[in-house]
């Protein structure tokens, strides 16, 4: 059984103030997500993403199709008990203080006092929010506030967590640790789907993911399957290589860039019809000698650029519809 299950799920709105215009939001979004995996959620500004989140949430309704978490509809009660959500921009009364905030929230999911004390406690250390626990939430900076509310969408121990851009406001180290963390969620069996806009992320943590443009899915997978084959060219490191040598293949067109990084020492980028046989041999024959070949591939940033370069843009509905 799939954690989380999508079928033709759809969101129009009505936009305007004199004369409102179809607004296409989410357009027939299919999409299965298995448990105990890493899910990306991919897409630029205004793609869609957090209509879909909102949708799975029951914060709004769609306009027709249907999803399940756990092989239960969304909405259903005892499903949302084993779910965790973070929001995109989460928002927490500015007066309460982290660990207040967390034992209200644990006290929700019935938790006895003892247990709720030490749960918050242990959730504050692995968010990284140390002595800061007992101040006021509106003295927080933004990446503090972060992480409280990546520690709320897992207080629960939630079977499925749904993250909405987690890495917002957070810095190299707390990306970092988010990072972490939700390697650690993946190992304990946690279904982890999160959205975000910062491919570096995705590429790092995922098993799988989706990529949305203008509220329509244009690509999903595995990540090895969807950048296996795209090879843009090869890199040739040498050790040895005369600058008369390598002048002569430059001037062949058979080098994209030089970088040197040491005496004798070069990165060549060669292009994708070049014969990197015969350029070694040519090479090694000269007095350089090989470190590394080694093909350069298209990289989750350039599939996602080429992919949304290549979605229609029209996001509005048939007259009549």
């Amino acid at each position: 059984m799939d954690a989380i299950r999508t079928e033709a799920l759809t969101k129009h709105y009505r936009v305007g103030f004199w004369r409102p215009r179809p607004y296409v939001a989410l357009d027939a979004l299919t999409l299965d997500v298995r448990r105990g995996e890493v899910f990306g959620f991919l897409g630029p500004n205004g793609a869609g993403k957090t209509t879909t989140l909102k949708l799975l949430m029951q914060l709004i309704y769609p306009t027709s199709g249907r999803a399940e978490i756990l092989g239960r509809p969304v909405g259903d009660v005892e499903g949302r008990r084993r779910i965790g959500y973070l929001p995109e921009n989460p928002y927490f009364y500015d007066y309460l203080t982290a660990e207040e905030l967390l034992e209200y929230f644990a006290s929700l999911f019935g938790y006895a006092a003892a247990g709720r004390r030490r749960r918050v406690a242990a959730l504050l250390d692995e968010v990284g929010i140390g002595a800061e626990r007992r101040l006021q939430l509106r003295k927080f900076s933004k990446g503090m506030l972060q992480r409280v509310g990546i520690a709320q969408a897992i207080l629960n121990e939630p079977d499925v967590v749904f993250f909405d851009e987690p890495m917002s406001g957070l810095d190299p180290l707390g990306r970092r640790e988010i990072r972490q963390l939700i390697l650690r969620l993946r190992d304990r069996g946690c279904t982890v789907f999160f959205s975000s806009h910062v491919l570096s992320d995705a590429e790092a943590l995922c098993n799988r993911v989706a990529i949305l443009a203008v509220g329509r899915l244009v690509a999903s997978g595995q990540l090895s399957t969807l950048l296996a084959f795209q090879v843009q060219g090869w890199e040739l490191v040498m050790t040895g290589l005369s600058e008369t040598a390598l002048e002569q293949v430059t001037r062949l067109g058979q080098v994209v860039r030089a970088t040197p990084f040491g005496a004798g020492h070069y990165a060549l980028e060669l292009p994708l019809s070049a014969a990197p046989d015969r350029i070694l041999s040519d090479l090694t024959s000269r007095g350089a000698r090989l470190l590394s070949l080694t093909p350069i591939r298209e990289t989750l940033e350039d599939y996602f650029v080429r992919q949304v370069a290549e979605a229609p843009h029209d996001r509005g509905l048939e007259t009549g519809t």
